[in-house]
């Protein structure tokens, strides 16, 4: 292949001339897990006596140069043995480790240098990895092991309460997180409006949440990144695993199709707490089932593929007058080809599709919509030198909104059948991104993204005077719809709008000893798309749509710092950080917003801006029988949309909420969050989390009114008053029978206690009047008390 002239350039000014005073070679190769051979993601490297090393990729890979000479190795992964390996660097090496889970290894390797501390040279920073075997542990809801739920334990992460769906991070909104599954986009994290996850454990492999210090590989949502990768499927021998619990079962089968070489892996998830309504003569049904596959084939030593697909469904009915049904199906094809020892390249094919639909018979008609893209994503690593890493690609995302089609359901309905207008958009993005070690103490990351955003053209776009869809009324001092003064056709290849940005990133790592170390970084990114909704938790019949004429995209500027220690040998780490963060852009809507079936968005969107700011606070018990965090995040959400400054006009508009900044409704000024785990013994294992979080930003009436008859409350500033605070504590139990040993089937019980002290949090506060006194009253609406749950857990 051959290779850019600027990276050339780099590699020369990088290395100097003291580069050719040594003969260098090069040890590559992957880590995989004995028994199953799946590969390893973020598995340690280390040369003890260089203090350097190199972790595998999202396949891995591993590739590092160093001089000619004899080095002892250690190789070392969360929750597996390490292995401590003598090697004479003599020539150009592939070495694959394999490595064993720590409870299956009979004898152990004692590691005198403890190579966590290479995290703490490292300039990465906010980012968070929760290991697989401790989401399984986590207590949440009705005793399913949940992704998201797992994350809210960690700093800077929330959600807007019991039952609600998407998270969000660092004071952004639930749309401004991209979530990727095998690097497909997921537009609905959640099953049954967010009482679970779509993501199935027992299928996962690695999971990383970046809340700042953004790869420049990321792009195209300006608050995190939740990056999941499934196993990739045992190609030594053929494994079943699943659970069944309270209101849902899972099932995993995977085995090899060729052994050592092609494997396959199929999970399915399904609730049935459905089935038991019509016992309590109740007609209404609300299920999901979700399915995971992957199919992998390594076709030389240079050469693997890879084919992953996710579907998922849900559905809720209120007996066969209306059906609600939505879900996400994505795709993935994958090829891995290594082009030398230092070069390591990922070619992806990418199909999302989100849909969403109603059936509405007591009405007649039928609705669906939904969101499709397909992504071409090339990406290359090239491991330069032991103290430079370069990655850099493209990626190409086409976009079809369906923002809903109306059917009638049946041949005596009235409903006439209507198209709302689809929109079409193409995000293009190119990127470079460079790991830098200049020194023994100071580490840098630091890259650029190119995206350019074109939004193509629609059957039907209406034109407003001055290019103003939205009116101010300086009397009444209200934004109000404008009226279009024309409708054009544009044609579907044209471009109505046009978006570059320059998205550059950095962040460095100075090392201060060997346990301890101060990091910082910034971060801009661009988001184009854009969910609409009015409520502070997304619902499955909020409409995304694409920036555009009327709607720009939104911009970031994240800064973070933080200090980094490890204490006693790792066994303990803090990780203190400080961030703030701005956003351009940031869509408002008008009050009284129609936001559903609404052919003409833009006459009711004003754009603003945004900020957060806060400090996280994460301790951690790392090793022995009890391990556990602590996580404290202090921090501020704020929002605001002055009025605006309109060319030929000289009305002074107000602004939403007179202009002023305003709390989001995810904004949390105190969030604590404390996780234990604790080994008993060799049968029982105990966990237990508690939440405690500052009452979520809502509107109380603040007086009243009296209009033919009827009592109309009003309302003050946007957001100014608060629901009491949330706090609760969970437990659980995990009983692992001695027999187990002896057995094919092993299995296990896991006894669990949702809000155990029985808190009725509020969901909600609503003001009625009371029919019998005529007095006002305050109604708390609480969703869950205490819940007990049994899930049993098997795999043979």
């Amino acid at each position: 292949m051959k290779k850019p002239i600027w990276l050339f350039l780099l590699v020369f000014l990088f290395n100097g001339p003291l580069s050719f005073s040594q003969q260098k070679y090069t040890l590559s190769g992957s880590v995989t897990e004995e028994n199953s051979n799946e590969t390893l993601i973020g598995v340690t490297i280390a040369f003890p006596s260089l203090n350097t090393g190199v972790t595998t990729n999202e396949y891995g890979f591993y590739s590092i140069t160093l001089p000619e000479g004899e080095y002892q190795v250690i190789v070392s992964y969360l929750g597996f043995k390490s292995i401590v390996q003598n090697i004479s660097l003599t020539q150009d090496q592939k070495v694959d480790f394999k490595l064993s889970e720590e409870a299956e290894q009979l004898q152990e390797v004692v590691v005198t240098e403890n190579v966590e501390r290479m995290d703490i040279r490292k300039p990465q920073m906010s980012v968070n990895t929760l290991s697989v075997g401790t989401i399984k542990k986590i207590p949440v809801i009705l005793g399913e092991a949940d992704v998201i739920k797992s994350i809210l334990l960690l700093p800077g992460v929330t959600n807007a309460g019991e039952g609600a769906s998407g998270f969000n991070v660092r004071g952004g909104s639930a749309d401004q997180n991209l979530i990727l599954l095998d690097e497909a986009i997921i537009f609905n994290s959640s099953h049954l409006f967010g009482f679970f996850s779509v993501f199935n454990p027992d299928a996962i492999k690695d999971i990383k949440l970046y809340k700042g210090g953004i790869p420049a590989r990321y792009g195209g949502r300006v608050s995190s990144v939740l990056d999941i990768f499934q196993k990739e499927g045992n190609s030594n021998e053929f494994k079943i695993n699943g659970g069944i619990g309270a209101v849902a079962s899972r099932l995993l089968a995977e085995g090899p199709i060729k052994k050592g070489k092609a494997a396959f892996l199929v999970g399915g998830r399904a609730s049935y707490a459905h089935l038991f309504l019509p016992l309590f003569d109740v007609d209404n049904t609300a299920y999901f089932y979700d399915l995971n596959t992957k199919f992998n084939y390594k076709v030389n030593d240079k050469n693997n593929i890879f084919l992953s697909g996710y579907f998922g469904r849900d559905v809720f009915g209120i007996s066969d007058s209306f059906v609600n049904t939505y879900g996400n199906a994505v795709g993935n094809f994958r090829w891995n080809h290594l082009f030398s020892d230092k070069l390591f390249s990922n070619l992806s094919l990418i199909y999302s599709d989100y849909y969403y639909g109603l059936k509405l018979d007591f009405v007649g008609f039928n609705w669906n919509s939904g969101i499709q893209n397909f992504n071409l994503k090339y990406d290359l690593k090239h491991y330069v030198n032991d103290k430079l890493q370069v990655n850099y690609g493209i990626n190409n995302i086409y976009y079809q909104f369906n923002p809903g089609k109306i059917e009638p359901s049946n041949t005596n309905s009235g409903i006439v059948e209507e198209q709302l207008i689809q929109k079409y958009a193409n995000e293009f993005a190119a990127y470079v991104d460079f790991e830098h070690r200049l020194t023994s103490n100071l580490s840098l990351g630091y890259g650029l993204r190119f995206s350019y955003f074109n939004r193509l053209g629609q059957d039907e776009l209406n034109v407003y005077t001055n290019d103003n869809p939205v009116d101010y009324d300086p009397i009444l001092l209200i934004y109000k719809e404008a009226s279009p003064i024309d409708v054009i056709n544009p044609e579907k290849g044209k471009s109505l709008a046009s978006y570059t940005n320059f998205e550059p990133r950095a962040s460095l790592s100075y090392t201060l000893n060997d346990n301890s170390s101060i990091k910082a970084s910034y971060t801009r990114l661009a988001q184009y798309l854009h969910l609409l909704s009015n409520t502070s938790s997304p619902t499955p019949l909020d409409v995304w749509t694409p920036s555009g004429p009327f709607i720009k995209p939104q911009l970031l500027d994240q800064y973070a710092l933080g200090y980094f220690r490890n204490f006693k040998d790792a066994t303990y780490s803090m990780e203190t950080e400080i961030f703030y963060k701005g956003v351009q852009n940031r869509i408002d809507y008008i009050d009284g917003a129609n936001l559903i079936a609404n052919n003409a968005i833009e006459q009711v969107i004003l754009n603003g801006e945004a900020r957060a700011y806060g400090l996280e606070l994460l301790l951690r018990k790392n090793e022995g029988k009890f391990q556990g965090w602590l996580a404290y995040t202090l921090s501020k959400s704020e929002q605001r949309t002055p009025g605006r400054s309109l060319p030929l006009s000289n009305v002074t508009e107000t602004g939403i909420n007179f202009g002023e900044w305003y709390n989001t409704p995810y904004d949390k000024t105190h969030d604590i969050s404390i996780y234990a785990s604790y080994d008993l013994n060799d049968k029982w294992n105990l966990n237990a989390n508690f939440v405690y979080q500052t009452g979520q930003p809502t509107n109380y009436p603040i007086g009243q009114y009296e209009f033919q008859g009827l009592t109309v409350p009003y309302y003050g500033a946007r957001n100014k008053e608060r629901l009491p605070a949330y706090n609760r504590l969970d437990i659980s139990a995990t009983l692992t029978p001695k027999k187990n040993k002896n057995k094919k089937i092993k299995g296990e019980w896991v006894f669990s206690l949702y809000n155990v002290y029985n808190k009725k949090n509020a969901a909600s506060i609503n003001f009625r009047r009371n029919d019998d006194t005529g007095a006002n009253e305050a109604v708390r609406t609480s969703i869950f008390g205490i819940v007990p749950a049994v899930t049993y857990n098997f795999k043979l």
